[in-house]
């Protein structure tokens, strides 16, 4: 195993060089340096003068990728590409066009994108295993009929619906708990409450019923028959092998929340006004901040390849016949 995980993260190296310059090269295709100092400028009455000044501040004053004024193995370091790219392998992400450190702000966020991720991903897992499993264990029943077509209705719903009709309803109707907002102490349980609650709602349509297909499979299999034949009862053979065999699939579905967990939710944290990194992924882009956009995306390809590494650990965890050679 020790040698598995030695040559995946060997391999992290250069897939993180390949989202940065997908990312990079993206970016640029959309903005230029000179469309970044506009709209930073101001687009009315700026001279070219002003432009190429704040290019030069901002180090964008240089080729993007190949610098052919230079030889050797200057023209490629000597570019906008490497000077920007080269600092954020240890994690020294720069400054802002606002001036603030982006590291600081991304440490300083963390704690509000992790107080909504972790009760939301933990709550919202324990509700959609528990509901698949009272549909299979009343499989082909008008329950499990009905339960199906829940699940089905509420995936085909939008997230943006779910947050504005939970806004609506529970704070402007019944008043329970603010609309927006970030607290502090105490009191930042009444901002979480609504924006948890919606995650999780918004979840269950979709993972129940992909939990229970994964499920039913499972409990039609040779080796749970047996079980049943020897005396053991609908609900154990469900807890004592169903889930358990089961979980291996449901760790690789899980393994793209990760990311999420320290990224943030977009929508979420934009609609409810929490100060965390979703909220401040969507600042950057309206802003077309380059520096900020590109370091949230660095750290989020890092977490998800450190995510599928601990899903591959696990697996050995979960299922003892599982070898990572």
């Amino acid at each position: 195993m020790l040698a598995y995980i030695a040559r995946r993260l060997l391999y992290a190296p250069l897939i993180l060089v390949g989202v940065n310059l997908l990312t990079f090269a993206l970016f640029f295709v959309v903005n230029t340096p000179d469309d970044m100092a506009r709209m930073q400028l101001g687009v009315k009455r700026v001279t070219p003068e002003a432009i190429e000044r704040w290019k030069a501040e901002r180090g964008y004053d240089k080729p993007l990728f190949i610098n052919a004024d230079v030889p050797g193995v200057r023209a490629l370091t000597e570019t906008v590409f490497f000077e920007k790219s080269l600092r954020m392998f240890v994690f020294d992400f720069g400054r802002a066009d606002d001036g603030r450190d982006i590291a600081n702000e991304i440490v300083s966020r963390m704690g509000p994108s992790l107080a909504i991720a972790l009760p939301t991903f933990a709550l919202g897992l324990f509700v959609t295993v528990a509901f698949a499993l009272l549909l299979v264990f009343f499989r082909a029943s008008y329950l499990d009929l009905w339960g199906g077509v829940l699940c089905v209705g509420m995936m085909s719903i939008s997230g943006l619906f779910y947050i504005i009709g939970g806004q609506w309803l529970v704070s402007k109707v019944w008043h329970l708990v603010p609309i927006s907002g970030y607290g502090a102490g105490v009191d930042v349980s009444r901002f979480l409450v609504l924006p948890v609650l919606i995650g999780v709602i918004a979840g269950i349509g979709a993972s129940s019923r992909w939990y229970r297909t994964i499920f039913v499979e499972e409990a039609g299999k040779d080796y749970v028959r047996t079980a049943r034949a020897k005396g053991l009862s609908e609900l154990q053979a469900l807890f004592k092998h169903v889930l358990k065999n089961g979980m291996i699939p449901v760790l690789t579905g899980v393994v793209v929340v990760i990311p999420s967990l320290f990224m943030g939710s977009l929508l979420t944290e934009s609609f409810f006004g929490i100060p965390g990194l979703g909220s401040y992924t969507i600042d950057a882009i309206n802003a077309q901040d380059f520096l900020v956009v590109r370091a949230m995306v660095f750290i989020g390809a890092m977490l998800y390849i450190v995510g599928l590494l601990l899903t591959d650990v696990s697996y050995t965890l979960v299922d003892p016949r599982v070898r990572l050679e």
